[in-house]
């Protein structure tokens, strides 16, 4: 049996709308939900196979986009928020009871400051939302316990209903990386 990658990529992807408008991510509390408001669709919606994003329960890789940190406003209980690790450069907010993230905010001086990180299958919307583009960190899944003899088959699977794997990110966000790092050495 196939290992399940995410529930949103297992059975085929759904194609998003075009000029999507958004909507509401809520946690997984039975009551007093955290909700954040989403004032767009995401950009780079993507497979993620690092250790550090939220999966739902029995998935190997997490489904995550980014959005200005503009169209991101917690509309109700923030106060049950939390960064999940202060140190990482993506600083995860997650619901302190459920443990869901609910959207990632760069502080620092970083080529992605600006963009929030959130995951739209939280959604009270759950179809209009750009699909996954692709799969990134896939490797990441051997660290967390995933054995390496099952990898061909997880690049396969994603193959399978038309997303790239690497094993770094997607080579727009790679690109757009490199020149924030050029030009802040005054190379670009």
């Amino acid at each position: 049996m196939a290992p399940s990658l995410h529930p949103l990529i297992d059975n085929g992807l759904t194609k998003g709308q075009a000029d999507f408008p958004g909507g509401k991510l809520y946690c997984h509390c039975p009551s007093n939900k955290v909700e954040v408001t989403l004032g767009s669709d995401v950009l780079h919606n993507h497979a993620c196979g690092c250790s550090k994003c939220w999966k739902p329960a029995g998935a190997l890789f997490s489904v995550v986009g980014v959005i200005p940190v503009d169209k991101v406003k917690v509309t109700a209980n923030a106060d049950k928020l939390h960064i999940v690790d202060s140190s990482a450069a993506i600083q995860r907010n997650a619901c302190s009871q459920c443990g869901v993230h609910l959207y990632g905010r760069i502080e620092n001086d970083h080529p992605f400051k600006g963009l929030d990180f959130v995951h739209v299958e939280l959604s009270d919307t759950p179809k209009g939302w750009q699909e996954p583009q692709f799969a990134a960190f896939v490797s990441s899944i051997i660290e967390q316990g995933f054995q390496p003899e099952g990898m061909d088959e997880v690049r396969a699977k994603f193959r399978s209903v038309g997303l790239e794997t690497y094993d770094a990110l997607s080579p727009p966000l790679m690109d757009a990386i490199a020149t924030w790092t050029g030009k802040r050495a005054g190379k670009l």
